[in-house]
Order: C-alpha cells, then sequence, then structure tokens
C-alpha cells in the first residue's frame, strides 16, 4: 500500500520544469526542478555505470554551483542508469595516467564533495542501483540515504582493490555509521547488500524501485519545510564542520598523497589487473 501511494504522488506531482545549466550538464547530469517546491532531481548520465570522470565531477561541481546560487530548497540525487547508482571513480582517470589531469582530477572531486557535503539545501541520494567506492561517497555526502532493494549492494571497498579510502572519505562514513562499524567496513572493503546497509545505518530508507525512491526522498525533504532554513543549514554545518575544515586545511597534501600515491608501480600493477579482470566479465 505505501508503495501504491508513493507511486501515485509521483503521477500526480506538479508539474517539472527542466533547467539546464550547461551543455555539458545536458550530456553528463540531466536537471529537474520542481517549479512549486523548488527542489531539484540531478540525475547522473554517464554510460554504462556512471564512472566519475573528471567531465562528470565537474557537470555536477556546476550544478551545486548553480543549485546554490537559484536558492535551491533542496536536491536528490539519483541515476539514468538502471541497475548502478554509480561505480565510483573512473579507474582510467588513474591508470596510466597524464600527470596535470590527475591533479585536476583529484582537486575537482575535492571541491565537488566540499560543495556537497557542506551544501545550504537539503540533499537526498536516491539509489535505484549499485554504490561502490566514489558512488558510496556521493551518497555519504547527502543528508538522507534511500536505496532500491533488494538487489542493490553499497560500500566503500577500496581496500579490495589494494587503495586505501583518503581521510575525507573515512570521516564521511564515520561520521554516518560510527567508529567501530566504519572500521570493521573499511579494513574488509565491504559492500552491503541492501539490509544490512539498513541495519547498521548506512542507509535510511529502502525502496521497491526508483519510483518509490524518489518519492521517499521527497517526503525526507518535506520535512523541513516550516523548518527556518538558516537554523536548518547552520545545524548542519555545525555538524559536518570538523569534517569540512580538515580537508579545506589539508587539500595540498591530501593532493599529493593521492598522487604519490597512485603513481606507485605496485598501485598501477594492481590497477591494470583490476581492469583485466573486468575484460574478462
Amino acid at each position: 500500500m505505501a508503495t501504491l501511494r508513493s507511486c501515485i504522488k509521483l503521477l500526480t506531482r506538479p508539474k517539472i520544469e527542466m533547467r539546464h545549466f550547461s551543455a555539458a550538464a545536458d550530456t553528463l547530469a540531466k536537471v529537474e526542478v520542481n517549479s512549486k517546491t523548488g527542489v531539484a532531481v540531478v540525475s547522473l548520465n554517464r554510460p554504462p555505470v556512471n564512472g566519475l570522470n573528471l567531465e562528470l565531477l565537474q557537470t555536477l561541481s556546476q550544478t551545486l554551483d548553480d543549485l546554490e546560487k537559484n536558492k535551491s530548497r533542496g536536491m536528490i540525487l539519483t541515476s539514468e542508469m538502471p541497475t548502478v547508482f554509480s561505480a565510483g571513480l573512473d579507474i582510467m582517470e588513474m591508470y596510466k595516467p597524464n600527470q596535470d589531469r590527475l591533479k585536476q582530477f583529484w582537486v575537482t572531486l575535492q571541491q565537488t564533495w566540499l560543495k556537497l557535503y557542506g551544501s545550504s539545501f537539503p540533499t537526498v541520494a536516491a539509489m535505484n542501483g549499485h554504490s561502490p567506492a566514489g558512488g558510496c561517497l556521493l551518497a555519504l555526502s547527502c543528508e538522507y540515504r534511500v536505496l532500491v532493494a533488494p538487489k542493490s549492494t553499497i560500500g566503500l571497498n577500496e581496500t579490495q582493490l589494494g587503495i586505501i579510502a583518503p581521510r575525507w572519505f573515512m570521516d564521511s562514513m564515520r561520521n554516518v555509521m560510527g567508529e567501530r562499524q566504519t572500521e570493521l567496513a573499511l579494513t574488509a572493503g565491504k559492500m552491503f547488500t541492501a539490509d544490512q546497509a539498513l541495519r547498521v545505518g548506512l542507509v535510511d530508507e529502502l525502496a521497491s524501485d526508483k519510483a518509490d525512491a524518489l518519492a521517499k526522498a521527497e517526503a525526507f525533504i518535506s520535512t523541513f519545510a516550516k523548518i527556518p532554513a538558516a537554523a536548518r543549514n547552520l545545524t548542519k554545518l555545525d555538524f559536518r564542520k570538523d569534517t569540512l575544515d580538515w580537508l579545506r586545511n589539508n587539500q595540498e597534501l591530501d593532493l599529493k598523497r593521492f598522487v604519490d600515491y597512485t603513481n606507485q608501480p605496485k598501485v598501477q600493477q594492481g590497477l591494470e589487473l583490476y581492469l583485466q579482470s573486468l575484460k574478462k566479465k
């Protein structure tokens, strides 16, 4: 019955107004703004798995800037792909990289995360598919997470690939799941099933399909309709201040660590083996 009500709500919601921020955004991220509520639905659109390459991150960063400028009442981040929210960082940005592009890629990721994690408006990840690694980071950066069950999985699985998740990835998960559960998850590179993710608090709700996930995301944002926006925003930023400040104060160090680590021969060999395994699949 709940699912039926959710579907009816979507079918009867006010007319959606399209707002295109740039030619790149039209291709890599679709943005719909509800003309009545002011809530934007941002759909990642880089087939086949929304790999986070430089251009997609630049598009998402610009979209966040535009939503701030236009005083958005909220954002729902979702995917145009049928079974994947985002497969995470595009390995090709790190495998045998051009050094200038590698640095630009990581700085853009840093800036995108700072904007999303520190946004002035409410944010929800409506994950209609798998969300490993960087996909999980995007979800953790939002204030609320809805995951389509039962087949979707989510987690920071970097250690399975021989990669160490950066401090701000770890902090993003720690702030959601707590110290002990985060340590267990990160050391094992665990990918959680939908039920497991709900049980440990990695996600807040499960949904039957994308329409249900979007309806639940809208319902969460609607809870702030009568809350003074400035008070809500300042409370959010107080909770997130230490995490945001760490990266703001350590961006150059974090960049150097990433570049040095990525260029290690063993890391490049590991990335090559991973790419070979993908080809076999």
